[in-house]
């Protein structure tokens, strides 16, 4: 599962790639197409959990949960007729499974502006009409295909053409697909078209240091904050530059740092978790003196094919799952003292994961 970062030129995107992955992997300048070829790399998803188990096991490593970020070339407006970098811009989007719309809600002269000056209402909207132009070319080609396929009378097919002129009418009046009212079967359809505009979005809002209190206080974010809720979308403000920053110190200097700025968490783990969750993953756990482990799965996800993750032997010779709930084991402080007060479940194939369920699978090939 992978998470595309897009936004104009000169946002603060690859700043905020080098934040997440704590590398200097992605060229920063201050000019418009610095990023050419996606950078990717792979970010750790902080989990406290891990840490407090950390404690009860003592381990010999800890492994946390990890999700792929990309950093994505800049978009300018007619980037779906092929400008700047345009079709390459869209085809790694194409690929990405969510998009982190990186916009930039800070003045400062000497970082210059692609369009000459600072306005995120714009600066999304000239993202957005590039997705949807991109969109309606895909889904005019589709309708013609299918309609043609339609004409033997199939009634699948009919429905089809008849669901993507309504997508196309509803992405021709400016609108967004993931804002559409579909149903589980229409959403599956319209899912499978790989549509720009119908992935998960993140708005992340790159604000300077001086907003980090109350990043609210400043009309650039309220404004992205507007569109956000109107799609009902998250917003996460950010300070790429401050986070790069403190990639470089280790954790007891980055925490007395981030007190100092009277701020509790960094808006980089924030934004990390917020995609981790827009992505439908949660995480089940697993601890012992070897390794203390959070596993990534999609919600909804049962416990054999969980099991599979960690090894498909024990997907193909599932007996059953010992689970006890993170916060009831923390609770009973070990876990033979969660099993003797009957905190510790066995579960079979039909059992659904929960996110925390801290597990020990039995099986037998």
């Amino acid at each position: 599962m992978k998470l595309g970062i897009v936004g104009l030129p000169n946002v603060g995107k690859s700043t905020l790639f080098n934040a997440l992955t704590g590398t200097e992997g992605a060229e920063c300048a201050n000019y418009p197409f610095c990023t050419i070829d996606p950078n990717v790399g792979i970010v750790p998803v902080p989990d406290e959990r891990l840490d407090v188990l950390a404690k009860m096991y003592n381990p010999e490593k800890i492994t946390p949960a990890t999700i792929e970020f990309v950093d994505i070339a800049g978009l300018v407006k007619g980037a779906s007729r092929g400008e700047g970098l345009g079709n390459k811009f869209l085809a790694n989007i194409r690929e990405s499974d969510a998009v982190i719309h990186v916009v930039r809600c800070f003045d400062d002269e000497n970082i210059i502006h692609v369009d000459g000056k600072v306005d995120p209402v714009r600066d999304v909207e000239t993202i957005e009409l590039e997705l949807i132009f991109s969109d309606i070319e895909m889904i005019e080609r589709r309708i013609e295909r299918t309609g043609r396929a339609s004409k033997s009378g199939d009634k699948k097919l009919l429905a089809e053409v008849k669901l993507l002129e309504r997508i196309k009418e509803h992405l021709e009046q400016g609108k967004t697909v993931n804002s559409m009212d579909l149903n589980e079967e229409e959403k599956a359809f319209a899912d499978s078209l790989f549509l720009l505009t119908s992935k998960p979005v993140i708005y992340a809002a790159n604000i300077s240091e001086n907003d980090l209190q109350d990043p609210l206080a400043n009309s650039y974010v309220r404004s992205l904050k507007e569109i956000a809720d109107r799609e009902n979308a998250q917003m996460i403000a950010v300070c790429s530059k401050l986070e790069e920053d403190l990639g470089q110190l280790d954790a007891d200097e980055r925490a007395a740092f981030l007190n100092e700025l009277g701020v509790e968490s960094s808006g980089l783990d924030k934004l990390v978790k917020a995609s981790y969750s827009l992505l439908g993953l949660i995480s089940f756990l697993t601890a012992g003196p070897k390794e203390v482990r959070a596993w990534t799965i999609k919600k909804n996800t049962k416990a054999p094919q969980a099991a599979g993750k960690i090894h498909s032997d024990f997907e193909r010779g599932f007996i059953r799952a010992e689970i006890v709930a993170y916060n009831d084991l923390i609770e009973s402080e070990t876990y033979a003292k969660a099993r003797e007060r009957g905190l510790v479940r066995s579960e079979g194939k039909d059992y659904v994961m929960q996110d925390g369920d801290v597990t020990l699978f039995r099986f037998n090939v």
